[in-house]
């Protein structure tokens, strides 16, 4: 662990508020014309997966900690935990569902992920950028239904539904952005 001043807080940081490991979500550097700088963070708590906002002075001293990012295949996902296997040594490690819910419908089996370690324990996942599924059922297209920018829903193999162009198929493969659960293109 290090010390560091709030006022170079950057999102994505892994820091002990409360003594307790949550990762800086968004930030925002305050300035008034009176008084001292203050830097507002919003925290996401990887104990009980809530995000809290707090605002510190700007040479507040605050305690950065080290967490491993490993590269792992998910596995699969039951009531209370995902299961995620390291492709090198097979070791597995559990993440609490509480901490997955972003990854709600986006992973299939053998999918890539980065896992992150605290004290020897998951604290969450990165999913990467996108990810390629399959359309499990969608409606047939209706000619003439191409005013615009026509979409209809599809649902995937995961469970997911995202709109997508009238042209796409059952059976076909989409890529899904992962930020915004939404349809990028055919695969």
């Amino acid at each position: 662990m290090s010390t560091i001043k709030a006022g170079v807080v950057r999102k994505g940081m892994y820091l002990l508020f409360r003594g307790q490991p949550s990762q800086v979500t968004k930030t925002e550097f305050h300035s008034p014309g009176k008084g001292s700088a203050v830097m507002r963070v919003r925290l996401k708590n990887f104990q009980n997966g809530t995000t809290q906002e707090f605002t510190f002075k700007s040479n507040e001293s605050l305690e950065e900690i080290e967490v491993n990012s490993m590269e792992m295949q998910f596995l699969y996902q039951d009531e209370s935990e995902a299961v995620f296997m390291d492709p090198r040594s097979f070791e597995q490690i559990s993440v609490p569902n509480s901490l997955m819910e972003e990854a709600t419908g986006l992973l299939k089996p053998e999918t890539t992920v980065y896992v992150q370690v605290y004290d020897e324990r998951a604290i969450g996942i990165s999913l990467p950028s996108k990810v390629t599924l399959k359309i499990t059922h969608t409606e047939d297209s209706t000619a003439g239904n191409t005013v615009g920018q026509a979409k209809k829903e599809a649902e995937l193999e995961t469970g997911l539904k995202v709109y997508v162009p009238v042209f796409v198929k059952t059976g076909e493969l989409v890529i899904v952005d992962t930020a915004t659960k939404t349809y990028v293109s055919r695969a």
